[in-house]
């Protein structure tokens, strides 16, 4: 039995017994849900997930709170009927009394738990969710909502645990390919692949990991007139003349979850926030700023993380059959052996641009709830690095983020353009199966 549930039955007769008569005020029922969200975001920035696992932990998450607390509207309809794979959710039971807030907290740390790895932390967030409900619930009422959260989390679960992630676990590194055009690792690092079979991964929505493949990217041709040779001069030459605005946009964007630092004979990293996790702040902004009540919270969360964990999918699908060159791997052979990128280049094929498909998805899925021309003050970030931005649009937050690869130098302007038009369609796809 998990350390917080060896810990809960104690403190719950202890303040269950000195309260009797005494009322308390609950939390605010989307804080709670956004309070959730941000220490999943803390808990995935120190134990390093890589972006697309990082979204597969958004999407579980965010579903089992959902499923847990649609029940405080008999009119919110379940999520995950319309996905694949999941088995029917429990139901509470017509003659037991719950508070689905505090179910949904328990449906979302119970699954936090099974895919994360800091265990002790986990303890101390839900120990820090649960005791305002414990003095403000009879024990009756909270442990029914424990009961049904983690029924609701081992739903959840069952579809997790048969999606293919363990099996990708054991499965060979890649290494890429001496092949003209093909990816091979890149500096400083010279690391393997990431996440190279993640198109075994069985998508929440889409039909396939490919269903939305762009085709292929223009082939390799040493030739100064060629379309390859163009796209790569593009990108050294915006390198070599960036302007602040555009050092900015990049490091705004970069998202880059790990990031090595060489000064010499030292190196040193830091952490921040996954793509997904920027988006799932954006998510947070929007709620707030509308007075969003829980259960459109919920539906927030849930149909971003949705959009987040298969925009990812496809477009591994796409960067590993393409298996596409970087940008540095041709400059410096070709046109300056020392020229860098000014953001570190991630270990992965370039062709598409993750940045730009995720965050096509993301924007168009919000864009679905909140409506078109939504401003909004983007500071989902300010804590990690210093810096916050202004948008008129859900859009022009991913077009910018799109573009930031490329000023960054890691992305060729082809792999942005065909990276947007897969996540709107994946975005729009998945507003059309599962409603706004």
């Amino acid at each position: 039995m998990n350390q917080i549930f060896r810990i809960i039955p104690i403190v719950v007769v202890f303040l269950f017994g000195c309260n009797t008569g005494r009322e308390h005020k609950l939390p605010e029922a989307s804080e709670v849900l956004h309070k959730n969200e941000k220490n999943l975001t803390e808990l995935i920035i120190y134990d390093i997930f890589t972006p697309p696992v990082a979204a597969r932990i958004y999407s579980y998450t965010a579903l089992a709170a959902h499923e847990a607390l649609r029940y405080l509207d008999n009119n919110e309809p379940s999520i995950t009927s319309k996905l694949k794979g999941f088995p029917k959710m429990p139901e509470p039971e017509k003659d037991k009394k719950y508070n689905y807030v505090l179910a949904a907290s328990v449906a979302f740390y119970t699954t936090m738990r099974e895919m994360t790895f800091s265990k002790d932390t986990i303890s101390k967030f839900e120990q820090e969710t649960y005791a305002p409900f414990i003095a403000g619930l009879d024990e009756t009422t909270y442990k029914n909502s424990i009961e049904f959260g983690k029924a609701v989390s081992a739903g959840i679960m069952t579809r997790a645990k048969a999606d293919n992630y363990k099996e990708t676990r054991a499965m060979e590194k890649y290494f890429g390919s001496d092949q003209d055009g093909k990816w091979k690792p890149t500096s400083p690092d010279y690391l393997d692949g990431v996440e190279p079979y993640w198109k075994k991964i069985s998508p929440l929505s889409l039909d396939s990991s490919s269903q939305f493949d762009p085709g292929p990217p223009p082939t390799f041709n040493r030739d100064t007139t060629s379309p390859f040779y163009k796209m790569n001069k593009e990108v050294f030459e915006i390198g070599n003349d960036l302007s602040k605005e555009r050092q900015d946009i990049a490091y705004f964007w970069d998202d880059n979850p790990f990031v090595s630092h060489h000064r010499g004979h030292l190196m040193y990293n830091t952490k921040k926030q996954t793509p997904g996790g920027h988006w799932m702040g954006i998510t947070a902004i929007a709620c707030r700023k509308t007075n969003a009540d829980a259960i459109k919270t919920a539906r927030a969360y849930a149909l971003v993380a949705v959009g987040l964990f298969d925009a990812f999918i496809s477009c591994w699908d796409t960067k590993y059959r393409y298996n596409y060159i970087r940008p540095i791997t041709v400059i410096n052979d070709w046109l300056n052996k020392n020229w860098e990128t000014y953001l570190q280049t991630p270990p992965f094929p370039e062709y598409t641009s993750g940045h730009s498909t995720i965050s096509a998805s993301a924007a168009t899925i919000l864009t679905g709830l909140f409506g078109d021309n939504f401003a909004f003050h983007d500071d989902a970030d300010k804590e990690y690095i210093g810096m916050e931005r202004d948008f008129i649009s859900f859009m022009q937050a991913a077009q910018e983020a799109s573009i930031s690869r490329l000023y960054g130098g890691i992305h060729y302007r082809i792999s942005l353009d065909k990276g947007n038009e897969c996540g709107k369609k994946i975005g729009e796809f998945i507003i059309q199966k599962v409603g706004q």
